[in-house]
């Protein structure tokens, strides 16, 4: 194994620490290595010694190529007829979805997308993907540009793109519930493609995901969500950036914004006690549940996936996993970066555990603060505590009352 690991950190190179998702080269480099340690024999308890090895390595190639081959690995023992469907969500999409050649942000994400679950299925006869794009309404037209896009992939790709307007007009599941497009942000066209998705007729397993439009998780990592349900029989995997093994590469300010999110949430929503990382745009579903997971939903905006979650724990608490994943961050486009929308979603929160769970005083509390709050006393309060929060492990944010709703009040300048 010694030998296997100092092969695998040489064969990175300059990808030890830099690697661009939307980089062809750089993609195929991952997956070259990912071949390499397949092509080794290697079996799943080896590989997945060889990710515990690398924990203390500057490796973020060596990693990354590590889960991809734990997850086709694995892949390899799913049943017949085993069907894997990804959705995500496209607004203003545009130019993201253009190649780097073509714009300064481009990521070209549906070639790479597409590249990505060919090579994590390709010569399994078990397995069948699909990918589904939703146009969440987007004033740019991306639904009609990437459909123009799909001509120029090989054969006939299993791709489709739905139009949230028009499941909005026919009242087709989830989406007979909005008004418009205006009413969704990411979550009511999640929610719909999800269920558009569970719709397709299959005879085995239908395991259903969804993603960001980005490039930041590598859907090479499929598998792993896909393990996670089989062996612990969860309905719901969730991807983690927060895990021992989870391989992270975040830019920007946002850190500090989202240790106060998951510090103010996890006080109104203690049923979600063993979840953190809620916002990873990597959770897959067993296609039986979505019907009733995704009918009346209260949030149709970027606080979806805990609403997801919450409705799932409060019936089958101990069926939703956690599983460490690979993170690229790729927001050069975002909608969501430096203007996030945490305080909406903190929000959202609110109304959810509102909605959903019996009053309680100290949750009620937090409720109250963050309903008074506006954006500047959010950003003050990100000022004040972001210095304090960055040194306190996540398991205390999650566990530990560090600071009352009085006492953020006065941070935030909204105590009377």
């Amino acid at each position: 194994m010694n030998q296997t690991l100092t092969e695998l950190i040489a064969e990175q190179g300059e990808l030890s620490h830099l690697l661009n998702p939307a980089n062809r080269q750089h993609q195929s480099r991952l997956t070259s290595m990912a071949n390499h340690l397949l092509e080794q024999g290697l079996d799943l308890y080896q590989l997945k010694q060889l990710e515990q090895e690398l924990i203390l390595h500057q490796a973020l190639a060596a990693k990354m190529a590590v889960k991809l081959a734990i997850s086709k690995l694995y892949l390899r023992e799913c049943r017949p007829d085993t069907v894997i469907s990804v959705v995500f969500a496209m607004y203003k999409e545009h130019n993201r979805m253009l190649s780097p050649q073509e714009h300064p942000h481009g990521e070209a994400f549906i070639q790479r997308k597409f590249e990505q679950l060919q090579w994590l299925c390709q010569d399994n006869p078990n397995l069948r993907w699909r990918l589904i794009l939703v146009d969440d309404g987007c004033p740019e037209n991306s639904g009609g540009r990437a459909l123009d896009q799909l001509d120029a992939l090989p054969g006939f790709p299993p791709i489709e793109v739905v139009f949230l307007e028009e499941a909005i007009r026919e009242r087709r599941g989830p989406a007979a519930s909005l008004s418009s497009t205006g009413d969704s942000q990411k979550g009511g066209s999640i929610a719909y493609g999800l269920w558009h998705a569970a719709q397709y007729p299959h005879k085995g397993d239908h395991f259903v995901a969804y993603t960001d439009a980005d490039l930041s998780t590598h859907l090479g990592q499929l598998g792993l969500l896909v393990e996670n349900l089989h062996r612990h029989d969860n309905l719901i995997a969730c991807g983690s950036r927060r895990e021992p093994t989870s391989v992270v590469v975040k830019q920007g300010v946002r850190n500090h914004r989202g240790k106060l999110f998951i510090y103010l949430w996890k006080r109104m929503l203690p049923q979600l006690d063993s979840i953190v990382d809620t916002q990873c745009g990597f959770k897959m579903l067993r296609s039986s549940c979505i019907d009733e997971l995704t009918r009346q939903m209260l949030e149709k905006r970027f606080a979806f996936d805990i609403e997801l979650l919450l409705r799932m724990s409060l019936t089958q608490p101990q069926r939703i996993g956690k599983v460490a994943v690979g993170w690229i961050d790729s927001d050069a486009l975002s909608t969501t970066t430096e203007l996030s929308p945490y305080l909406s979603m903190l929000k959202s929160v609110v109304a959810i555990y509102r909605h959903y769970l019996p009053a309680h005083p100290v949750s009620d509390q937090f409720a109250a603060l963050i309903d008074t709050m506006n954006e500047d006393q959010w950003e003050r309060l990100v000022a004040a505590l972001g210095p304090i929060f960055d040194g306190v492990e996540i398991s205390r944010l999650c566990s530990t009352e560090l600071m009352s709703a009085v006492q953020l009040a006065q941070k935030a300048g909204t105590a009377a």
